[in-house]
C-alpha cells in the first residue's frame, strides 16, 4: 500500500523537517503486521514528495490464530496487503508520531504553519462511494479528485469496485492532515484490523481536537471509527456534542425560526397541532409521547386536554427542551399538571428504556432532519421497541413547495431537512413499514389541499 505527501511550498525539503525523515535516507520500521518504509521519490526545493510504503504480510496476520470458520482462505486472501485500512493508520502513528503530535524541534514555527499539501492514496475503499469520500473530506476543506477503480479490466462487465484512487489537495498544517487521515481512513474502509474498545474513543477524539465537533458527518465518523458498537459510539457522541453543545443548538433554534416564517402566512404550524391533537384525542391515548419536541408547542396543546394524563417530550437538543421547559412554564404549574409532564433528552436512533408504555407517540416534522440511512433504525426505535398503539407522523410535501413565494427553487423548507418528499414516496415509504412491522396505516392531509400539489403537510396514521 502506497500513500504520498507531496508540498510546493518553498523551500519543499522543509516537509523533511515537519516529518522527522530525512530526504536522503530510506528508512524502515517493523510493524506486527509487515513492515513501513519511508523514502522520498523527490526532493528538491520547488516540490518534495514523502512515500509511505506498507508491506502487510497477510500469513502473518494469521499465525497463531485459529483457522475455523466457512471461508479460511480468505485470512490469507483478501485485500489488506493492497488497500488503505486500519494498518496504515496505525503505521501513520508509528512512523509520523512526532509530525502527527504537531511537534517540530528544530523548526517549531514550521509545524503551526498551514502550507500546501497534496495526499495520493493508490487504493482508497469507501464504503458508501464517492459521494461519502467528499461527504468526509470536503468540509474540511479539501479539493477531492476520485477515481474510480473497476474490478477487473478484463472483465469490465463486473463493473466498478468498492476502491478509489484519491487525490487530496489542501493548505493545511501537516499535523492536521495526518489527523484527518489516521481517522478517516479506517472510516472509509468500515472495518478495523484489531480490538476495538473504550480507549478508542480517546483515540478518536485526540486526533479529532479541532475538527470533529464541526463535522457535519461527526455521527457517522464516530460510528464507523468504533466498530458501530452503540455503547462506545453514544459515548463519543455525548462527548462530541457536549463540545458543540452551544452554537449547534442556538443555530438550530434559529433555522427552526426561519422554516415557521416561511410558513407563517397559511398558519401551517398551528393546524399541524390541531390535527394531531384531535387524532391523539380521537385516539383515546392516556399516555403520550412526543418524539422530537423541539420548543415543546404540542406539549402545550395536549396540556389542555384533561383526558391526557401523562405526557413526555423527547429531544437530542439540551437546549430545546430548555427552551420549552421555559415556555411551558412547568415551575410554575400546578403540583397535578407538574406530575401530567416530563421532559426527557435522548436520541431518537438508540433505544431508551424510559421511552416504552405509551399509548400514542408523535413524530412532527422530525423524520425529514434524520438522514435517509438511519431511518431504518428509528424505525426500530418507534414500531419494535417503543411500540405505541398508535403513532403519527407528519412531514412536508415537497410537491407544495412551489406554493411558497419566498422558497428559491430546489430549496428545502428548512436548512437541516436532509430529505423532502413526495405524496407518493411518503405513502411508499409509510406503507413499507406498515407491511414491515405488521401495523395498519391511513393517510391525512394537513392544511388546505391544492388540486395540483396537494396540501402542504402529510400526515400518516399507525395502529397496531
Amino acid at each position: 500500500m502506497l500513500l504520498t505527501i507531496s508540498t510546493t511550498r518553498v523551500p519543499a525539503t522543509d516537509l523533511g523537517y515537519l516529518l522527522h525523515k530525512h530526504p536522503d535516507r530510506h528508512q524502515s520500521f517493523p510493524m506486527t503486521f509487515g513492515s513501513a518504509s519511508v523514502f522520498y521519490p523527490e526532493a528538491n526545493a520547488q516540490r518534495c514528495t514523502a512515500a509511505l510504503l506498507l508491506d502487510v504480510d497477510p500469513v502473518g496476520l494469521v499465525r497463531g490464530k485459529s483457522k475455523s470458520g466457512d471461508r479460511p482462505l480468505e485470512q490469507y486472501v483478501n485485500d489488506r496487503p493492497y488497500v488503505a485500512s486500519s494498518f496504515l493508520s496505525v503505521a501513520l502513528a508509528k512512523v509520523f508520531s512526532t509530525a502527527l503530535s504537531g511537534r517540530c524541534k528544530d523548526r517549531p514555527e514550521l509545524a503551526e504553519t498551514a502550507i500546501p499539501l497534496t495526499v495520493n492514496l493508490a487504493v482508497l475503499p469507501c464504503r458508501g462511494g464517492e459521494k461519502f469520500l467528499r461527504q468526509m473530506f470536503e468540509p474540511l476543506g479539501y479539493q477531492v479528485a476520485a477515481k474510480p477503480l473497476i474490478l477487473d479490466e478484463q472483465f469490465p462487465e463486473w463493473g466498478a469496485s468498492p476502491y478509489f484512487s484519491v487525490e487530496l489537495q489542501n493548505t493545511i498544517r501537516l499535523a492536521d492532515l495526518l489527523s484527518h487521515l489516521y481517522v478517516l481512513i479506517p472510516v472509509l474502509d468500515d472495518d478495523k484490523h484489531y480490538w476495538v474498545g473504550d480507549d478508542e474513543i480517546e483515540k478518536l477524539l485526540r486526533h479529532g481536537e479541532g475538527w470533529l465537533t464541526a463535522h457535519p458527518g461527526r455521527e457517522q465518523i464516530a460510528n464507523r471509527y468504533l466498530k458501530r458498537q452503540r455503547r462506545l459510539t453514544r459515548i463519543a457522541v455525548a462527548q462530541l456534542a457536549e463540545e458543540a453543545h452551544i452554537d449547534a443548538e442556538e443555530l438550530e433554534v434559529y433555522h427552526q425560526q426561519e422554516e415557521e416564517v416561511l410558513e407563517q402566512r397559511i398558519s401551517l404550524n398551528q393546524q399541524r397541532l390541531e390535527a394531531v391533537t384531535e387524532v391523539l384525542k380521537q385516539s383515546g391515548a392516556k399516555r403520550v409521547v412526543d418524539l422530537g419536541c423541539g420548543e415543546g408547542k404540542l406539549l402545550r396543546s395536549l396540556l389542555k386536554e384533561s383526558a391526557i394524563e401523562q405526557i413526555t417530550g423527547v429531544d437530542v437538543s439540551f437546549r430545546a427542551l430548555e427552551i420549552a421547559r421555559e415556555r411551558l412554564q412547568i415551575d410554575r404549574l400546578s403540583p397535578a399538571q407538574q406530575s401530567r409532564i416530563q421532559l426527557i433528552q435522548s436520541s431518537l436512533i438508540y433505544r431508551d428504556s424510559r421511552l416504552t408504555g405509551f399509548d400514542a407517540a408523535a413524530v412532527i416534522e422530525v423524520i425529514e432532519h434524520l438522514d435517509l440511512e438511519r431511518l431504518a433504525a428509528f424505525e426500530r426505535v418507534l414500531f419494535e421497541f417503543i411500540r405505541p398503539k398508535s403513532a403519527i407522523v407528519t412531514t412536508p410535501n415537497i410537491e407544495y413547495n412551489v406554493r411558497f413565494e419566498n422558497l428559491p427553487a430546489g430549496k428545502f423548507r428548512h436548512r437541516d431537512h436532509r430529505f423532502e418528499w413526495t405524496r407518493a414516496e411518503f405513502q411508499a415509504w409509510a406503507n413499507g413499514v406498515a407491511e414491515r412491522f405488521g401495523c395498519g396505516v391511513e393517510f391525512r392531509c394537513v392544511g388546505t389541499e391544492d388540486l395540483e400539489v396537494g396540501s402542504p403537510t402529510q400526515m400518516a396514521i399507525f395502529a397496531q
